[in-house]
């Protein structure tokens, strides 16, 4: 047997945080507030891109192309439409021209340029009604959006015979930024109710319904508190608020509920409120503790990616989930010292219960230890017949097709989105989708043609235009003869890189930016996997003392997400319910969701296994009979784990009715991993699985036993009393089973 008494959360920790439970919550309640102050407005200064990666080739070229040729990169684009005219008409010419000043007179607009100024082809569509005014809004994100905001109600809307809509990368931002906003609020309108409803039908009690959203709203303004002290250091992407609000009501939940429930059954078995809340911190608050140090790391593995648009889920992850673990340890059992026996007030259940309680509340108790008792009985089969499910759900993942966020991830109402719609249908070329090739160094005349028709002859080049000479520089566009990111264009980058110059050239564009952006994950893939693979095993390790266990829990949470993949690529990529979901399928998926999706969706797996193994491993320490140890862990824990990954579950599907499609995946995809994972894994395959491996599961050899005793941690263990031998163990009362009727 493991020695177990050693407390992760001594004594004096346990007599700190109920020493003075009213203090903790009014400071609590100071602290709140200012972090609603520090917060505020923090939506206004995120980002809504970061798929790049600063180092890259694409990186330096599109800055270089920035800074000496702002022509070049037009982020504002006006769709002129002359109706039945045609754009060459003298009225339509003179009225483009006023608009082209009317923008270039304007403060923080640049490089603005027109059809009718130089009537390029590529700035006209091929049925001649309509034309394109480009021009570059200067600044960061905040500063160009400011810009936008001041200048499009003049531009939009009709101006004598032509209609101007307004498009272009920096619309696209824009436009996305604030409809992921308005989302965010309409799917925190629709969950904080749901989810009140759902605790209660849980809990019973309405008091302890509110603790949990408690925790949960302190974790969401916590973090958007750090979001925006970080936004003073780096860029945060927008996107990270839909995570800060899913993990912060999730999190908060799920650890609320361990909490709560142990609390529960403490107070059930006689013991006085203080006690029961020190019993319940050196049981159950390890186990919130050791959940939120598994999720964090799955989470943390996103700081090696060097797009921002990672590494800001990271930012928000860890911080809301260690304030929502904080939250849990400081603030809930202080607000549980005070309620005492009334946190089980207000049972609002009655109302519709029928007769007793006690045989409903048997027969739940007893439910998942006979689902258990099955699963173990018919093991091999249970075990083989759910990897073989999850695996089939993963193989639409196998066909995944890669590509970049564009106009498409709005709704196909959206101005920008209409916009870059007839760009990319009714103009030659695609402009704004070719490549951008920057040369550096002094060249003559001759050189530059020569380059130029060696790039005009590879086979996926339909045009190539330019050069432009400033100085020692020079840029050609190069427009790919298919779309702007399919497989084609992907391999002209590396074409149009290798082609022989007799100056240094830089290739940037929407397909040098993929493809660079492919390349960074590809390099730093591995590394994330391995970090959160090893320091997954040895935290599981420490948590249970074996060997197999931590294997077991890495294989698990990975078949866990073969569903959620699978579905991705499905729905997402392949468009089978795009009607139905309200989104435009672009055939790839965005690089940067995956890896996203991965570690938020392993970490909550984790978090859920946790709450399983924690509990089986304090059965097993206590009376060494493995086969009961699995029973009475998914007796104790199922209820809660299902409880806890269906409300998730609502949360990220009130995420995912976002009208922005990378947010809408990434709210449905975990909610979908979450289900799996509580549903099939935890119930089915956990069980068969140590089934399978019966009391081998606890081995550890030696040097690794004695380094579990000395450094490990287990959910039992406060007590300095010897463990309890099986025979002894005490009689389960009518009491403890009514309150197994919560999970």
């Amino acid at each position: 047997m493991t020695d177990v008494n050693k407390p992760l959360l001594p004594g004096r920790w346990t007599r700190f945080v109920t020493a003075r439970p009213r203090l903790s919550l009014l400071a609590a309640l100071v602290l709140t507030a200012l972090a609603v102050l520090a917060g505020g407005g923090v939506a206004d200064r995120l980002g809504s891109g970061g798929w790049q990666d600063p180092a890259a080739e694409s990186t330096y070229a599109t800055e270089a192309l920035e800074r000496e040729f702002p022509d070049s990169q037009p982020n504002l684009l006006l769709l002129v439409d002359a109706g039945s005219a045609s754009v060459d008409d003298p009225a339509v010419a003179a009225e483009a021209n006023r608009l082209t000043a009317e923008l270039a007179g304007e403060k923080g607009v640049t490089g603005v340029g027109s059809y009718w100024r130089s009537p390029s082809p590529a700035l006209r569509a091929e049925d001649g009604r309509q034309a394109l005014i480009t021009a570059r809004l200067t600044g960061d994100e905040t500063a160009m959006g400011e810009t936008l905001d001041r200048i499009a109600p003049e531009l939009r809307g009709t101006h004598g015979p032509v209609e101007v809509a307004i498009g272009g990368r920096i619309a696209v931002q824009h436009e996305m930024q604030k409809i992921i906003q308005e989302d965010l609020t309409r799917a925190e309108v629709i969950a904080l109710p749901v989810t009140l409803v759902l605790l209660v039908m849980v809990f019973g009690s309405a008091v302890a319904a509110l603790l949990p959203l408690g925790i949960g709203i302190v974790a969401i303004l916590g973090t958007n508190a750090v979001l925006r002290g970080l936004t003073e250091f780096t860029d945060v992407s927008v996107f990270a608020l839909n995570l800060t609000t899913a993990l912060g009501l999730g999190l908060a939940i799920d650890y609320a509920l361990f909490i709560v429930r142990r609390f529960r059954e403490e107070l059930a078995t006689g013991a006085e409120p203080s006690t029961a809340v020190g019993t319940t911190l050196r049981t159950a608050g390890r186990t919130v503790l050791f959940s939120a140090l598994t999720v964090a790391v799955s989470l943390a593995a996103m700081l090696l990616f060097p797009q921002y648009f990672l590494r800001s889920f990271a930012y928000a992850g860890i911080a809301v989930v260690l304030l929502a673990a904080a939250a849990a340890l400081i603030l809930l059992p202080a607000a549980l010292l005070l309620l005492g026996h009334r946190v089980n007030s207000l049972d609002l259940r009655r109302l519709f219960r029928r007769g007793g309680p006690s045989k409903a509340a048997g027969e739940e108790r007893g439910a998942w230890a006979r689902t258990a008792a099955l699963v173990m009985r018919r093991a091999p089969f249970f075990a083989v017949a759910t990897t073989a499910v999850l695996i089939v759900l993963g193989l639409p993942f196998l066909g995944v097709k890669f590509g970049t966020a564009d106009d498409r991830q709005l709704p196909s109402s959206a101005e920008s989105h209409v916009v870059q719609q007839h760009i990319r249908q009714d103009f030659p070329g695609n402009p704004g989708g070719g490549l951008e090739v920057l040369a550096e160094g002094r060249a003559t005349e001759a050189q530059y043609a020569a380059y130029k028709e060696r790039v005009a002859g590879l086979p996926d080049v339909l045009r190539v235009d330019g050069p432009l000479v400033k100085g020692d520089s020079a840029y050609f566009t190069v427009l790919p003869k298919g779309e702007a990111v399919d497989a084609p264009a992907q391999r002209l980058v590396g074409e149009v890189r290798a082609t022989k110059a007799p100056f240094e050239t830089k290739v940037t564009g929407t397909a040098a930016v993929l493809v660079d952006s492919k390349d960074a994950i590809a390099e730093r893939l591995p590394w994330a996997v391995a970090f959160i693979a090893i320091v997954t095993l040895l935290l599981v390790f420490l948590l249970t003392g074996s060997v197999l266990i931590p294997v077991q829990a890495v294989i698990l949470n990975a078949l866990s997400l073969t569903a959620m993949f699978g579905a991705v690529v499905w729905v997402f990529q392949d468009g089978h319910l795009s009607g139905l979901l309200g989104f435009t399928s672009t055939g790839d998926i965005e690089t940067t969701l995956p890896v996203l999706m991965f570690c938020v969706a392993f970490g909550l797996s984790m978090d859920y296994g946790v709450f399983l193994l924690s509990r089986i491993k304090e059965e097993y320490d206590r009376t060494g009979d493995h086969e009961a140890s699995v029973r009475h862990g998914l007796q104790r824990t199922g209820g809660l784990i299902t409880a806890a990954a269906v409300i998730l579950a609502v949360v990220m599907v009130a995420i995912g009715t976002s009208r922005v499609t990378n947010t809408k995946m990434l709210g449905l995809g975990i909610a979908l991993a979450v289900l799996m994972d509580a549903m099939i894994v935890r119930s089915l395959l956990v069980p068969a699985a140590m089934r399978l491996t019966g009391r081998a599961t606890w081995w550890a050899p030696g040097p690794l036993r004695r380094f579990h005793n000395r450094f490990g941690v287990s959910e039992e263990g406060a007590a300095d009393t010897p463990e309890a031998p099986a025979a002894t163990r005490p009689a389960t009362t009518d009491r403890e089973m009514a309150y197994d009727r919560s999970p």
